[in-house]
């Protein structure tokens, strides 16, 4: 039974439970997902329904415990389970390689020795390597049953190859962000009840009492100076209770951007000034790197020193330091957004107990983003899972001439370019040599003109951790900073670097291109506005969204395709093997006969993982007698078909069609779908595609192939190998059955 004095809180035992009712059933879905809100005592439950199952269900099981890298997350559930079940087996990974697995233990693994790639345990040069022992345990007709700590960390092919290799009874996946999946058995913990039980705080405050308007020097001081004030408030509360609540003393997390060296010492300047410091031991450091640590032994006891802790991502997941009570995340650009599964880090109430005390029950974050999400990633492809598939033996001889970009040849000079920029600017917005006129009309059209650095502000209480992700919630309020060229140097070069990639430049060839374009003092013959130091600052902070579409929108004219620059040429055969999205919930799936791939399936080309277009095509192939084969070309990587296309600065970029058709009289066919038309609009967003159809139609005729740019029509399919134009009603559209 679990060693805890006062048992389980009944929505963890009513969790346990469910946990227990499910994995004992054998019709029960393979995966069951758990949504624990953090400081829900995720790994509590975890323990208790491990030794649930093993006394009253079934002893001849070998339980895997999957954690995130960060933190040591392994090594911390591990010496909790030993806590509470001192009866119980627990293993690291190397007692697993050594011994292989056992019934009725739990083995705690770290993912990061098992998915990067230096790693031993899944090499072949291991005497009895991970896989072996899986083996081993399989063939003396173990149970495994993988629990999935922080499900979302590593959702990547070699870590699904481990998952698959155990061919687990169940598989638990356990995360604050876990998404209810059709697929999936769910449960999902009311963080209310988490709330209730005194394990989180009652609220978070987002900058409570912040009233900043650009009087002070800068953005990081200031949200410092607000984390520490409150920090005293909190200190001086806890003094004033009785028993081990007298001695706490409350942390500050200050969570950097990665890209943030300059911000980190300006930071320690900053706190240096205020009198904490690595030397008085007052302020601790943990980043990414494992060398850049200080001041961390003994940090998350409720008495230790540090007040402080400058971190980068490493704690997002799985610490637990119950006495870090606020937050304060920084950032280098005002379009960065805010991870909420952070806020998990100052949820936590270090005794587990509310005081009935506004200022210790509650928490609070000092931020200026604007914007909030998920630390995970937007998954396109949540209901979908991954299927492997083998070539066709008949497709393994089939080559062709894919191109690179041939770098030494690469895109115009700074000058060229800043006269390709300048003139679609003034084209778009019909600027003229009047400066304050072009200033009226770039202001018509969205620009802000400003000599302050705008943004926006959120504030307000929030009871549960995902309402700061409703845009509705809380209060927004505009703020604005005076333009200081030392301080918010940082942020003008994130902005450069932003707009950099657009025109596949180096930032300091950009920002001299934006200096000639606008900023005063800046000697060219041509010149649209003439903006101050400040003013320029602000400008192109201000508008670096927009300024970074028209600088692509200026790429996309059309390019005077010059035969001096040849492109980089190898072969390319089709990979032996692939990994295609598939949805498991298709119930009338049929294999596409006319693939290069055996088992590639319908189930494999359904809305949400191929287009409209790519899914008529595909179907439209695999009716027709004339076709030998057909390959879906993947979309990025060395190992898929590429063609050069240049852009109208001359800059070579890479472009992968998405279908080589093979016909049985022999013709090669290399096929781009694009989006087509619906209600008379055009449905392709590629900005580009008039760059991609002329590099695609030179190379094709070099090679002798056949091809063609194939759009979708009420349903049918068209096909253009001639000249581009974005209205289907021109007769360059043909219906593909004509030339196909």
């Amino acid at each position: 039974m679990i060693n805890l004095p006062n048992g389980l809180f009944d929505f963890q035992e009513a969790c346990s439970l469910f946990l227990v009712d499910k994995v004992s059933l054998q019709d029960s879905k393979q995966t069951i997902t758990v949504k624990a809100p953090t400081g829900a005592g995720k790994t509590v439950i975890l323990i208790d329904f491990i030794d649930k199952f093993l006394t009253s269900v079934n002893p001849n099981t070998a339980f895997i415990w999957l954690c995130p890298g960060k933190g040591d997350l392994e090594e911390q559930s591990r010496q909790k389970m030993i806590s509470l079940l001192p009866n119980r087996r627990t293993n690291t990974l190397n007692d697993a390689l050594l011994s292989g697995f056992e019934v009725g233990s739990t083995t705690f693994i770290n993912w990061e020795l098992l998915t990067r790639k230096d790693n031993k345990a899944i090499s072949d040069t291991e005497k009895k390597n991970l896989f072996d022992r899986i083996a081993e345990g399989n063939r003396k007709k173990i149970t495994y049953i993988i629990i999935i700590d922080e499900e979302h960390s590593n959702n990547t092919k070699p870590a699904n190859d481990i998952i698959n290799a155990f061919s687990a009874k169940n598989i638990i996946r356990v995360s604050a962000t876990a998404k209810e999946n059709k697929l999936y058995e769910f449960y999902e913990i009311d963080e209310m009840d988490v709330i209730s039980s005194g394990l989180i705080t009652k609220a978070l405050y987002i900058n409570e009492d912040v009233d900043y308007s650009g009087d002070f020097e800068s953005e990081h001081g200031y949200l410092l100076e607000m984390a520490d004030t409150k920090r005293k408030q909190i200190a001086k509360a806890y003094s004033e209770q009785d028993g081990k609540a007298k001695s706490i003393r409350p942390l500050v997390i200050i969570q950097f951007p990665n890209s943030s060296d300059k911000l980190i010492e300006a930071v320690e300047n900053k706190l240096s000034d205020m009198g904490y410091t690595y030397t008085n031991g007052m302020v601790a450091k943990w980043m990414s790197d494992t060398q850049e640590k200080k001041n961390l032994e003994g940090i998350t006891e409720l008495s230790a020193t540090p007040v402080f802790l400058l971190m980068k991502q490493a704690i997002a997941t799985g610490w637990d330091c119950p006495r870090a009570k606020i937050l304060v995340k920084l950032r280098e650009n005002m379009s960065e957004d805010f991870e909420i599964q952070t806020i998990g880090r100052i949820r936590r109430m270090p005794e587990a107990k509310h005081y009935d005390i506004d200022v210790l029950d509650f928490c609070y974050l000092y931020t200026f983003d604007e914007k909030y999400k998920e630390g995970i990633k937007a998954a396109m492809s949540e209901a979908y899972e991954t299927k492997r598939v083998f070539l066709k033996d008949k497709c393994k001889t089939f080559t062709l001439q894919k191109q690179l970009r041939n770098k030494d040849l690469d895109g115009l000079g700074e000058r060229e370019t800043f006269q390709v920029v300048y003139k679609y600017l003034v084209d778009k917005y019909k600027l003229t040599g009047n400066k304050e006129d072009n200033k009226l009309r770039l202001e018509g059209a969205g620009y802000v003109f400003n000599d302050e650095i705008i943004g926006y502000m959120r504030e307000g209480k929030f009871v549960k951790t995902d309402s700061v992700l409703d845009e509705n919630s809380g209060t927004y309020r505009q703020t604005s900073r005076t333009v200081n060229t030392h301080t918010h140097g940082i942020e003008l070069l994130h902005s450069v670097d932003v707009i950099k990639t657009t025109i596949g430049m180096t930032m300091q060839k950009t920002k001299v291109i934006l200096e000639r374009l606008f900023r005063k003092n800046v000697l060219v013959p041509h010149k649209l506005l003439s903006l101050t130091t400040p003013q320029y600052y602000a400008f192109v902070i201000n508008n670096e969204h927009t300024l970074k579409v028209d600088f692509r929108e200026a790429t996309a004219s059309l390019a005077v395709q010059t035969g001096f620059l040849e492109p980089k040429t190898m072969p390319f055969t089709i990979p032996e093997q692939e990994l295609y999205r598939y949805d498991p919930t298709e119930t009338d799936v049929e294999e596409m006969l006319s693939s290069a791939y055996k088992d590639y399936s319908s189930a494999m080309i359904v809305e949400g993982i191929r287009s409209k277009s790519e899914r008529l095509f595909e179907r439209y192939c695999e009716q027709q007698t004339d076709i030998e084969w057909v390959y879906k070309n993947g979309d990025t990587g060395q190992q898929y078909f590429s063609v050069v296309y240049i852009d109208s600065l001359q800059k070579q970029w890479l472009f992968y069609p998405d279908y080589i058709v093979k016909k049985t009289n022999g013709d090669v066919w290399i096929i781009e779908t694009k989006g087509g038309e619906s209600g008379g609009k055009s449905k392709n967003i590629d900005i580009q595609v008039e760059n991609k159809f002329a590099s695609f139609k030179e190379y094709a005729e070099k090679k002798d192939l056949k091809w063609g740019f194939v759009r979708d029509k009420n349903d049918k399919l068209y096909i253009n190998n001639t000249e581009y134009t974005d209205n289907m009603q021109n007769e360059n559209w043909r219906p593909l059955k004509e030339l196909f």
